[in-house]
């Protein structure tokens, strides 16, 4: 099939999604400006730079009319955020987060985590997630929607701090498959990291 995106499909379901896979999920972490915490799950996530390390998260329209999505909002008002890895383990309490809560409610209390102290900036952390990045915001780009109103930001933020829990450090590595993050596929569909393949990077001759 061949269809252009602003004419539609003839699908049940967006299939978009299912075609940018997998990926990972950044569980963000932000204080509001009344110093109550935020967290949310953001699947357009990812790492964009090593030097300076950086990261980005991208909000997108169509969930909640009433202004930025409040991670949005914190980040940019703020200037800070944290990520947190999310794990396969931690996904009930990772899809809570999402719920569209007023922007009075603490999501850690309302899923059930406990706050950690980060060492730099002072957005707290998911103490039971086993790594986090602490962030600070260096640019919010408002992108092109259908919905100005309810649009499409993305956030970027340079990492001033990273924290992993020592017993996932196996051999000088991260180990990944006792971790078990967690990653999003299409629809309602999500995938553990349990398996991995090394392929050796080809060098030119």
């Amino acid at each position: 099939m061949f269809y252009e995106p602003s004419s539609g499909h003839d699908l049940p379901n967006n299939p978009l999604n299912a075609l940018v896979v997998p990926r990972p999920i950044g569980w963000i972490s932000t204080l509001g400006p009344d110093g109550t915490p935020n967290l949310a799950p953001y699947s357009f996530f990812n790492a964009v730079a090593y030097d300076p390390p950086q990261v980005m998260f991208a909000a997108t329209s169509g969930h909640r009319s009433g202004g930025p999505k409040d991670s949005v909002m914190n980040a940019r008002k703020s200037g800070e955020f944290v990520v947190n890895m999310a794990t396969f383990a931690l996904r009930e309490q990772m899809n809570a987060s999402a719920t569209p809560a007023p922007r009075e409610v603490d999501e850690f209390e309302h899923v059930g985590l406990t706050t950690a102290p980060s060492a730099i900036v002072s957005t707290p952390r998911v103490a039971e997630s086993p790594a986090h990045l602490e962030c600070r915001t260096n640019q919010v780009i408002n992108l092109p929607s259908d919905d100005p109103d309810d649009g499409n930001t993305l956030v970027l933020g340079e990492v001033v701090g990273v924290h992993i829990d020592d017993r996932f450090i196996v051999d000088g590595k991260v180990d990944l498959m006792t971790i078990g993050p967690i990653g999003r596929l299409g629809y309602l569909d999500y995938v553990e990291v349990n398996n991995r393949t090394a392929i050796e990077r080809p060098t030119w001759p």
